[in-house]
């Protein structure tokens, strides 16, 4: 697989069904501002649930900066569902379960390719992304990263 997307490659269209069941599209989602698109391997373990929970937290500072937050992994829908009522997860996560939206973005797989891979994208409003992350063992180094990036086009 060649290297993840990076800074100033289009973002691959995507639709893909939320934690409801619903589609939901990376287009529809850009016409509302940026979005941060975060790949992580698996609901309930310890480093996405970190992730996970440093995303909601921060979930306001996004808001104010006109970003949507999208996690994506290859759980089912109902894995979602739970997860996100555990947590009290604010913000979408979409289920993936062939990989092929995490392959479209080009995640490697990790931890000697046992694993689906940790990679956070802020995609703007033209569909560009405009910063990509990857640290398997940084979750929460994520939000710190893709904060930054969502403040710098927020103030654009």
């Amino acid at each position: 697989m060649a290297e993840t997307i990076s800074k100033g490659e289009r973002a691959p269209e995507f639709t893909l069904p939320n934690q409801s069941g619903e589609d939901v599209s990376l287009a529809e989602l850009r016409q509302k501002g940026p979005v941060v698109v975060y790949f992580y391997p698996k609901d309930e373990t310890p480093g996405c649930t970190a992730e996970a929970c440093a995303f909601r937290d921060a979930f306001d500072v996004f808001q104010k900066a006109g970003a949507s937050v999208v996690g994506i992994s290859n759980d089912s829908v109902a894995s979602h569902q739970k997860f996100a009522a555990h947590h009290g997860l604010p913000f979408l996560l979409l289920s993936d379960p062939d990989g092929e939206v995490r392959a479209k973005f080009r995640v490697p797989r990790a931890a000697l390719g046992l694993l689906p891979g940790r990679v956070t994208f802020v995609v703007d409003r033209e569909g560009v992304v405009q910063h990509s992350f990857n640290s398997l063992l940084g979750a929460t180094k994520h939000v710190d990263e893709a904060v930054a990036v969502v403040k710098k086009l927020a103030q654009a």
